[in-house]
């Protein structure tokens, strides 16, 4: 359970860390929430699949990607891009430079 607490009222909130793993834009292991996964081609016939209703929508909807969680060694399907990948919507430095005029002004 992840615990919240609120520094001006000291209110607490209990929240389980597995439903969190879900949100965000990186993807991560429903079991322990790293961020170190691989990649898989194709099934592990050794590791065990993480069969929860998330994972079984990632499959139908088939833009879920299949991954391995090295720690847990699960396998699992998730929408999300690795964190070690670059964003694809981001613009590189180049796109972005700014030309200056150059000076003309008398001295």
């Amino acid at each position: 359970m992840a615990i919240y607490a609120c520094r001006e009222c000291e209110h607490e909130e209990f929240v389980p860390r597995r439903y969190r793993y879900h949100f965000g834009s990186h993807a991560r292991c429903p079991r322990c929430g790293t961020f170190r996964l691989k990649k898989l081609k194709e099934p592990d016939k050794i590791d065990p699949r993480c069969g929860g209703f998330l994972d079984f929508l990632e499959r139908l909807a088939g833009g879920g990607k299949l991954f391995h969680c090295r720690y847990c060694r699960i396998q699992f399907h998730d929408r999300r891009r690795l964190a070690t990948e670059p964003d694809p919507t981001a613009q590189t430095g180049s796109d972005n430079q700014i030309e200056h005029p150059t000076d003309t002004a008398a001295t």
